[in-house]
């Protein structure tokens, strides 16, 4: 069998897609799985298109919902005093004098 493509389709036409042909599917990120309806799949394993036995698990991932994760790090506001110069123009300033000398022996 191949596993169906479910990327950008809702919980209840992924889940229909993967029982039409013969896989299961998990959903880490999602514990009441069975009863989301209007989720929309964002990632998948395996790909589709890939040759899997059936019964087996393909792995989806939804879209956060309302007022879920993000990963939001709050308001980020300039730091005063700021950080010192530094850094790729710091390694790039040059010594002063002459960079080389002359070796004689």
């Amino acid at each position: 069998m191949l596993v169906p493509r479910l990327v950008g389709l809702m919980a209840v036409d992924a889940r229909e897609a993967a029982a039409a042909r013969g896989v299961l599917l998990a959903a880490p990120d999602r514990p009441e799985f069975h009863r989301a309806v209007v989720d929309y799949v964002v990632r998948q394993y395996p790909p589709p298109g890939v040759e899997v036995p059936r019964g087996a698990v393909v792995t989806v991932w939804f879209e956060f919902g309302e007022g879920e994760g993000g990963g939001g790090a709050g308001v980020r506001e300039p730091r005063v005093p700021r950080p010192g110069g530094g850094g790729l123009q710091r390694e790039l300033d040059r010594p002063p004098g002459l960079p080389f000398e002359a070796i004689s022996g």
